[in-house]
């Protein structure tokens, strides 16, 4: 099967960066294919007792410049493809990944299996489950 227009979670994991490789493998022989690397990225915040405390707004910079810097190498990896999109996104990453997918009428997410979630995602269940479990369209997770 042929993909067309191929999603791809990438937030600097070993296996994000392994999951854009096999999108760019999928997509090379079709010059037309489009690939959306998309990256969302969490502002943090902190639970006090029954209070959910943002985190000082200096840290919204520090967060975004990180996230630019990241999307850098996925930029370099996917160079050699015209047709190409690189975003950013800030929100929740399981909804924002669908919900772009929908927009942009993906026929495709690759994402890894794991990513940078840490205990996070012990707690609030993986970005990778909950896309697998809402995605209308095929997901191929890498291991």
């Amino acid at each position: 099967m042929v993909f067309a227009n191929v999603l791809v979670a990438y937030d600097g994991s070993d296996l994000s960066k392994k999951a854009l490789t096999y999108a760019l493998n999928l997509v090379t022989d079709n010059p037309s294919a489009r690939l959306h690397v998309v990256h969302v990225y969490q502002f943090p915040a902190f639970v006090i007792g029954e209070a959910l405390i943002p985190a000082p707004a200096s840290y919204d910079k520090e967060y975004y410049e990180q996230a630019e810097k990241l999307m850098d190498g996925a930029r370099d990896t996917v160079a050699s493809h015209p047709n190409t999109n690189i975003v950013l996104k800030q929100g929740q990453p399981a909804f924002d990944l669908l919900d772009y997918a929908g927009e942009q009428s993906c026929d495709l997410i690759v994402m890894g299996s794991r990513g940078l979630g840490g205990i996070r995602e012990f707690v609030l269940g993986s970005v990778s489950h909950n896309v697998v479990q809402h995605s209308k369209v095929p997901v191929l997770v890498i291991k």
